[in-house]
């Protein structure tokens, strides 16, 4: 096969050209940008470099428990009176400031998703294209090669019975 008419991208535990299989435990999904489609960290702008980093961070587990155990401390230094002088209003206020940033967090995180997306259908519709014709290329050169075995055999079949 050409090299230019590769298509697709190798997923864990299918083997690789050598023949190994690959050891990669990590799945797919947070492999994308692995994809050829999908366009390399030097391509990127800042804003979606930031964008993946702010997924990837706060849409993890670690982040979750890092979050509860920040709050339990809050909880426990603040119970009697310790730094914010009215039970938790401080707190308060800085959950409802991350609330307000998360509205805004979320949609970056999905638009980001989405153009994710669209590179990977994108690269998906070329290689259909691609595979299509080759496809029919190979259907022209298989009628070829049915046609040529048929002459063959009416030549070599006709030459016996006449001789």
């Amino acid at each position: 096969m050409r090299a230019d008419l590769r298509v697709g991208w190798r997923c864990p535990a299918t083997p690789d050209p050598g023949g190994a299989v690959s050891n990669e435990t990590e799945p797919t999904m947070n492999r994308w940008h692995e994809h050829p489609g999908v366009r390399h960290h030097s391509q990127l702008t800042v804003g979606e470099r930031a964008a993946d980093l702010m997924r990837n961070g706060m849409g993890s587990w670690p982040f979750v428990f890092v979050f509860l155990c920040f709050m339990a401390v809050w909880a426990a230094v603040n119970g009697k009176h310790g730094v914010d002088p009215y039970p938790f209003i401080l707190l308060n206020l800085f959950l409802s400031m991350v609330a307000g940033l998360q509205g805004a967090i979320l949609l970056i995180s999905a638009k980001r998703a989405d153009s994710i997306s669209s590179e990977v259908a994108i690269h998906t519709l070329d290689n259909t294209k691609q595979l299509q014709e080759l496809i029919e290329a190979n259907t022209v050169l298989t009628t070829t090669v049915a046609e040529l075995a048929t002459q063959i055999h009416e030549h070599v079949c006709g030459n016996h019975s006449a001789g």
